[in-house]
């Protein structure tokens, strides 16, 4: 694993692509680039997880204080208006053949928790569960959650109907 990233939840979330032997390329975030004449936000990971497939990762690091990961609960998936549109033009400019989907990572806060059979990363101290969002989902079930920081979230029913874990992005 590449640990020059300063984000704890891409250093986790390249670990699990390590581990199951996912072939990916991480993009610089040192510079918007973008598709067009516009500043984009880049995304995080370029994703080759089969033949012919190609995914757009965009990693979202959140904390769960949960208990248990029993019916998903307690798991925030906001993003920004500016992540859903830059990864749309990404799509579009890296062509239809381009999935794209938001990774979150979530670092469990608490020593004992029930995960339900979810896969765990450990860390060093910290351990992580993944759960992916494909963008179209996303795009369908969103509501806003904050005009003021442009920030959309999914309703909890939609999230646990949508969310997979990221062994699922082997079979997308």
């Amino acid at each position: 694993m590449r640990d020059d990233s300063p984000n704890r939840y891409e250093r986790a979330f390249e670990s699990w692509l390590l581990d199951h032997h996912v072939p990916y390329v991480r993009s610089d975030e040192h510079r918007r680039l973008g598709p067009s004449h516009e500043s984009v936000k880049n995304f995080d990971f370029l994703l080759f997880p089969g033949p012919d497939r190609k995914v757009i990762a965009e990693v979202k690091g959140r904390t769960f204080a949960g208990t248990t990961l029993v019916g998903l609960r307690g798991l925030d998936c906001w993003v920004t208006v500016d992540d859903l549109e830059s990864l749309q033009l990404w799509r579009e400019a890296l062509g239809c053949d381009h999935e794209a989907v938001f990774v979150f990572a979530y670092r469990v806060a608490r020593a004992d928790v029930d995960f339900d059979g979810c896969e765990v990363l450990a860390l060093g101290i910290d351990r992580y569960v993944f759960f992916c969002l494909r963008l179209e989902d996303y795009l369908e079930h969103r509501t806003r959650r904050s005009p003021k920081w442009r920030t959309v979230t999914l309703p909890a029913a939609s999230f646990r109907r949508c969310a997979l874990r990221p062994e699922g992005l082997l079979w997308l």
